[in-house]
């Protein structure tokens, strides 16, 4: 068939871990043990409580309808009450909370719900791939601002102020940071949310990594006061509660802001399977033993980490939060793509690439820590060998 593609995807290649994954699934297929460090995907199941609570909803009769897009009104007093717990913010669950079929919509969500062609997007370099090809999407155009490891990863921002034009409708930050792992302050935040009402733009911050690794205590956006003017946040249970394919995420924030984002979630889903629902309700009201036992695998993992990096001749930062180790190859070594690749067919380990995040991540890669610790040991063993 000769159709032609949109002027949307004219410009957009498919995502690169997909890709990737083919390449796996072959030489799996032909018998080669292929060990994925690269992609961020947690192998941990949730809580016994959580899979106890979706069986025990799932077996009622009338729970397999189609639910409120915003998501029913308890879980959204859960998503409420957990902010107010670990971030010290106040929500209101009527029009301060939306809940999402997994946070990584919320992107999609917002930027449809804001963005003309023409417009422009302040976007971190590196960051996640997602930011970008999302206004690619809208035909926005994406204006990248420096992230540097000189400066832990925290933009200048003088620098990304000086970039905000008439044009310029949305600003995404995303801490703690993925790929480098470096945590944002309040003081930061403050800044930021002063640029953002000065200009009259909006600022979301993507939250995922608050509970994994974190040095500090979990921080949002919103803890500055008057932030809801400007700003929204998009959270998720997929990293801090083992429910990656569950997809079960939320937007807080801005009230204004959220209604739009509905108006566009409205059209597309029919909300959260209503079990799925009662066991994220569950899942948010766990006790604290959970994020403790959660940091201890991760810090085993994080630790096993290091040592693989050590035999690549790779340095790292001792402050990173989250599930991967941003790693800077040696001196000699030039091009990290090329560097990866080679990991790949030599010793059948995959990490990602720092150049997958945007220019500033040439001459580092990202390693997950999604794998058991036995994994990254065979890891070490292979590139020893």
């Amino acid at each position: 068939m000769k159709i032609k593609v949109s002027d949307r995807l004219s410009s957009t290649s498919e995502y690169y871990f997909s890709l990737k994954m083919n390449e796996i699934n072959k030489k799996q297929a032909a018998g080669i043990d292929v060990i994925n460090l690269a992609i961020g995907n947690p192998n941990m199941r949730p809580a016994d409580s959580v899979i106890e609570k979706l069986k025990e909803t799932v077996s009622k009769p009338d729970v397999h309808g189609y639910q409120h897009h915003r998501g029913q009104l308890k879980l959204r007093e859960a998503f409420a009450k957990w902010y107010n717990q670990n971030y010290g913010v106040e929500l209101n669950p009527e029009n301060e909370v939306l809940s999402l079929i997994g946070s990584k919509e919320g992107i999609f969500h917002v930027s449809f719900a804001l963005l003309n062609p023409g417009d422009k997007v302040l976007i971190p370099d590196p960051g996640y791939p997602m930011y970008r090809f999302v206004a690619a999407m809208m035909q926005a155009e994406p204006v990248f601002y420096d992230l540097k490891e000189e400066n832990s990863w925290l933009p200048d921002l003088e620098k990304l102020e000086s970039k905000i034009d008439d044009k310029v409708k949305m600003i995404w930050v995303n801490y703690p940071n993925m790929p480098s792992g470096e945590s944002a302050t309040i003081e930061f935040f403050t800044k930021l949310v002063e640029i953002a009402k000065k200009h009259d733009v909006l600022v979301i911050n993507d939250n995922p990594y608050s509970f994994i690794l974190n040095k500090t205590e979990p921080l949002s956006i919103l803890s500055v006061p008057g932030a809801k003017e400007v700003a929204i946040e998009l959270n998720t249970l997929s990293k801090s509660h083992g429910m990656a394919g569950w997809r079960v995420g939320m937007a807080v924030g801005n009230p204004e802001v959220l209604d739009l984002m509905l108006k566009v979630k409205s059209n597309l889903d029919s909300g959260i399977f209503l079990p799925v629902q009662e066991a994220a309700i569950e899942a948010l009201t766990i006790g604290q033993g959970w994020y403790e036992d959660l940091t201890a695998i991760y810090l085993e993992r994080q630790e096993a980490a290091k040592k693989f990096a050590q035999v690549l001749g790779c340095t790292y930062s001792e402050n990173a939060a989250g599930m991967y180790l941003w790693a800077k190859l040696p001196e000699n070594v030039t091009n990290s793509r090329e560097f990866a690749d080679s990991l790949f067919e030599d010793k059948h380990v995959f990490v990602a690439p720092g150049t997958l995040y945007g220019s500033n991540g040439e001459g580092y890669i990202r390693i997950s820590l999604c794998q058991p610790v036995e994994k990254i040991h065979e890891a070490i063993e292979r590139v020893q060998e």
